[in-house]
């Protein structure tokens, strides 16, 4: 019971944190909603003939979603951690009787949570603005690609620390990954419009899969339960590497 209450009460310090933050509240929770008002608004008339005339707004919504928990988890985590730790942050806390397992877990439980929160405000924007239905029926597809999707991505978020060197170019390294499978794994961009050749060299990555599991959960065309379990045993694997490496390369004090 007093681990429980230790990550509860780290818990608690982060969310106080990242809220009083408007830096981190703006690129991590706003950013996704403005991407996704954008997007449908430009594209908002079009229909994708090649995915069954499917709107592109219903499109965009597993997609903006997917950018929003990659956002909370890996890209937040990696920049965050690696701030603190330059900042010596993570070398005093380690210092202190708090056990570093209890640290981690309040700042993942973090990302977590944002991430759900995340995934019912996408939704319901696509619903309320655009009329993109919500998977009722799919939903438990929802609930288990968010879970093996936020939690893969927190590992592989802890283990980019290893190769962030300063403070000032964790911003930098995050987006350099990221921006670029975004518009490869077709989230910025409609997956029709790819080549064939690109969306291969973008299915080695795990943001690729990972829209892809969303986005059978979302369509509304899509026959069954919605699971991808193909897709999420990749993203499931990129988790599992990301976590051995954390484990390994880990850095509690800075590197600077």
């Amino acid at each position: 019971m007093k681990s429980v209450r230790l990550v509860l009460h780290e818990f608690k310090y982060t969310q106080k944190v990242f809220w009083r933050n408007p830096a981190s509240v703006f690129f991590t929770a706003m950013l996704p909603v403005i991407f996704m008002l954008i997007f449908a608004t430009i594209f908002g008339s079009d229909k994708l003939k090649s995915l069954d005339n499917l709107p592109t707004t219903t499109y965009y919504v597993p997609a903006i979603v997917t950018l929003a928990v990659v956002s909370a988890t890996m890209v937040s985590l990696a920049t965050n951690l690696t701030i603190s730790r330059e900042a010596g942050l993570l070398k005093r806390g380690r210092g202190t009787p708090l056990p570093p397992w209890v640290f981690i877990a309040g700042r993942v439980g973090n990302a977590i949570v944002i991430s759900v929160l995340m995934v019912v405000v996408v939704t319901l924007i696509g619903r309320i603005l655009y009329g993109a239905p919500i998977p009722w029926d799919r939903l438990p597809a929802v609930a288990v690609t968010l879970v093996i999707g936020a939690a893969s991505f927190c590992c592989l978020g802890i283990a980019m620390t290893a190769i962030i060197p300063s403070r000032e170019a964790a911003p930098a390294v995050t987006n350099l990954i990221t921006l670029p499978l975004y518009f490869l794994s077709g989230i910025f961009i409609p997956e029709s419009e790819i080549p064939d050749g690109v969306l291969s060299f973008a299915n080695h990555f795990p943001i690729r899969d990972f829209f892809t599991a969303f986005f059978a959960a979302y369509n509304p065309n899509t026959i069954g339960s919605g699971f991808m379990w193909g897709d999420l045993l990749v993203v499931g694997i990129w988790g599992l590497a990301g976590l051995l490496l954390a484990i390994r390369y880990f850095r509690w004090t800075p590197r600077n």
